[in-house]
């Protein structure tokens, strides 16, 4: 069974195991260099000083997966808008836990009175972009090469929903 929680101090280094091999692996992520726990452990309080959930999905109490929210931009009246983010172990995939995180990261969403979530793909990417449109999310915007990772240019394309329409 797989819980879904807050995240927590501790989880820093599963988390950093689960992103790290996004980083080495793949274009998904347009970091370059590997991330370190304390940097990781940075990234949560930065996320909970901004008032925006991080889920994480636990099974047998080993962490195989992740979901939260960020702020879209800086300025004022975007606070409304956050852009969301989900991994999950290679170890892991395929079982519903992407979905079963963003079933509770909208939910708190929702309760945090967000309007605008946004998701930013780097493609090809065709499993995020089925989980992304499962949750009603569009596509909004195609940017060509914005990214270069291990030699290839990257497009990005985003999607939006809007929770309280």
């Amino acid at each position: 069974m797989t819980l879904i929680r807050p995240v927590r101090h501790g989880d820093a280094e599963a988390i950093t195991s689960i992103y790290n091999y996004f980083i080495e692996h793949t274009v998904i992520t347009f970091e370059e260099l590997k991330v370190s726990a304390g940097d990781m452990a940075q990234r949560f309080k930065t996320t909970q000083k901004n008032e925006l959930p991080w889920l994480v999905a636990e099974q047998d109490s080993v962490v195989v997966g992740y979901a939260y929210a960020s702020k879209w931009k800086e300025r004022s009246a975007y606070r409304h808008s956050v852009e969301v983010t989900v991994y999950v172990a290679q170890t892991a995939t395929r079982q519903g836990i992407g979905r079963r995180l963003y079933n509770c990261l909208f939910k708190e969403l929702v309760a945090r009175n967000v309007n605008a979530v946004m998701a930013g793909i780097a493609l090809p990417n065709p499993a995020s972009i089925a989980l992304h449109e499962s949750f009603g999310m569009e596509k909004v915007a195609h940017f060509k090469q914005v990214g270069c990772k291990f030699g290839q240019w990257v497009d990005v394309a985003y999607w939006q929903k809007l929770l309280n329409p």
